[in-house]
């Protein structure tokens, strides 16, 4: 069984209602397949959380918010997702997002064949800062001034504007120029990977680029990237393997006057294995 729900920071569900009912009604709901909760009369507010259990470990379609992606993620046990209402989380996504009255939220069993395909398997433009329970997770041993536009999440989230650099849709991973800034990216599970996607910010003159950077996988092997100075998604090969986390890191910063090297985009090319 599947649920899906909304509750206070208190732990209570919120109530809501469509616009022919007279009567509010919790806004949770369950399925054996899927899930979803819909209303035509709710405003989220801050500390409120999305709430979504599972029956078991598994892959599953989810989408919390209009704004948001319906997104293939791999979920061990639930996902609480919390929603801030606040002005920097504001700058890092759509203003639309979590505003409004009119609301559609789902989580769907993702089929065999949705699984097995080749895949990015590092997209997720549900993670945030904190792990919520949905994998892929992306976190950061620096964060520009810890700054939603510049959190790790961002990287992950399927958006390859990088001619700009702060508010959405321009966020990128800031690494507060960090010379051993660290970029990981946890699966949750066994993966096959076979290569990578990079779209370094290109903010051109204010940003500075990577030449290099490296790949370091949870089986103890490497791939040392070679970047170019370019605007476009930068893509490399390698020889297949197991592994349920890649850390980008080793980051050569370009010989120019820039300070200011970012990412905006890593995807993961590969394979689920169950």
């Amino acid at each position: 069984m599947l649920e899906i729900k909304i509750i206070d920071q208190n732990g209570i569900v919120r109530q809501g209602k469509n616009d022919y009912e007279e009567q509010l009604r919790p806004l949770v709901f369950s399925g054996e397949e899927y899930a979803y909760l819909a209303t035509q009369a709710f405003t989220f507010v801050e500390g409120d959380q999305i709430v979504v259990q599972v029956d078991r470990p598994g892959y599953y379609w989810l989408k919390l918010d209009e704004a948001l992606d319906n997104t293939l993620v791999y979920i061990k046990q639930a996902v609480n997702y919390d929603v801030t209402l606040t002005a920097n989380a504001g700058d890092a996504r759509p203003e639309t997002a979590f505003h409004g009255k009119r609301h559609y939220l789902a989580v769907r069993r993702a089929t065999k064949a949705q699984i097995e395909a080749q895949q990015n398997l590092s997209l997720n433009p549900h993670d945030q800062k904190n792990f919520n329970g949905s994998y892929p997770h992306a976190s950061a041993n620096v964060e520009t001034r810890n700054d939603a536009t510049f959190f790790a999440c961002n990287a992950i989230n399927g958006i390859l504007a990088n001619q700009m650099h702060g508010e959405y849709p321009y966020q990128s991973w800031g690494i507060n120029r960090q010379a051993d800034a660290a970029l990981t990216i946890d699966f949750g599970r066994e993966v096959q990977l076979a290569g990578v996607g990079i779209v370094l910010r290109a903010d051109f003159p204010h940003d500075s680029y990577w030449t290099a950077g490296t790949l370091t996988f949870s089986d103890g092997s490497t791939e040392v990237l070679q970047f170019e100075k370019e605007t476009t998604l930068q893509q490399f090969n390698f020889a297949p393997r197991v592994v349920d986390q890649v850390v980008f890191s080793q980051l050569q910063k370009a010989d120019d006057e820039s300070p200011f090297p970012a990412l905006t985009e890593i995807e993961c090319y590969g394979q689920n294995l169950n």
